[in-house]
């Protein structure tokens, strides 16, 4: 699904030039559930930009299901990300004057979809993450629990190929981030691609590989020591 080659990134204060991110050769297959680690300042987030085509002050090669977005300018790339990307984030990012229902339906407004069924969609939706109840309450009505399930219902209504999560139990307490990422493990057993950015272990054993970045660098990546092993 995606294919990154020699992909670097940096940012210029002045005549310094400090770079995040330092020759990254990454391979993601489609199905899997990639967890990201790092320290803090390694590049895990710029990364994430990135595969979200939010960036687009990289250098290097990235493919997305073959699509060379390196090639692309950005309004296709705007294009791609909201067709086949789902971002969930650490501070919700829902927006204040809409209702639940209303923050779901968001990315459906940018398709061509007929107002009748993208009801529809977002009444499954509501239905699916249990929060039929809510939907004409407001974000500042809600617990940081449920705001986090609005805004993961939000990024996967449109089906997104690739859902990417930054931080997603980053404000939540313990019984509230296990719920979040049992639904994170049951997206991906439906067939959802997975890339989550996390300092938490407990986070991490809920996908199939984790990657670690240190000063911009992939340093480790444990499905090249399992193809090392003889495990895949």
């Amino acid at each position: 699904m995606i294919e990154m080659k020699n992909l670097e990134r940096s940012y210029k204060t002045g005549p310094t030039e400090t770079w995040v991110l330092r020759r990254i050769h990454l391979t993601i297959r489609e199905g899997e559930f990639v967890t990201v680690m790092g320290p803090s300042g390694a590049g895990k987030s710029s990364l994430l930009n990135v595969m979200a085509l939010l960036d687009d002050q990289w250098k290097g090669e990235f493919y997305f299901n073959g699509d060379a977005v390196h090639t692309m300018n950005r309004k296709q790339r705007a294009q791609l990300a909201r067709q086949r990307v789902g971002m969930v984030f650490q501070s919700y990012h829902l927006l204040d004057e809409l209702t639940v229902a209303e923050n779901i339906d968001l990315p459906l407004s940018y398709k061509d979809i007929p107002k009748s069924e993208r009801q529809g969609l977002v009444a499954d939706a509501l239905d699916r993450f249990n929060i039929v109840g809510k939907k004409d309450l407001y974000p500042n009505q809600l617990s940081g629990g449920q705001q986090q399930i609005v805004g993961i219902a939000r990024a996967v209504i449109h089906k997104p190929a690739l859902l990417l999560a930054d931080e997603p139990t980053g404000n939540l307490h313990s019984a509230q981030a296990k719920e979040i990422m049992e639904m994170f493990r049951n997206l991906n057993e439906e067939g959802t691609t997975i890339v989550q950015v996390t300092h938490s272990e407990l986070n991490a054993e809920y996908g199939s590989r984790t990657i670690e970045l240190r000063d911009g660098w992939l340093s480790k990546d444990t499905a090249a020591v399992a193809v090392q092993g003889g495990q895949v």
